[in-house]
């Protein structure tokens, strides 16, 4: 079941497309702010530290990152 990103950048990295890498997210589950001291990108899998629900991370050709619970 896919799930929409909460995308809170400004979009000046969206130009690295599928290898853009993210340093947070916010869990789509809880809404917690999740943040990763080691980026993280397209197909890599994030774990939400608030409720503890696991995504796997899809960046599409404009950098725009979506989660996609694992």
């Amino acid at each position: 079941m896919p799930v929409d990103l909460h995308d809170d950048d400004d979009g000046s990295e969206r130009g690295q497309g599928h290898n853009r890498r993210f340093d947070d997210f916010d869990c789509p589950t809880c809404s917690a702010n999740n943040p990763y001291d080691d980026l993280f990108g397209d197909g890599d899998e994030v774990l939400c530290y608030y409720c503890g629900q696991g995504f796997r991370a899809q960046v599409d050709n404009d950098g725009r990152l979506r989660l996609r619970e694992a």
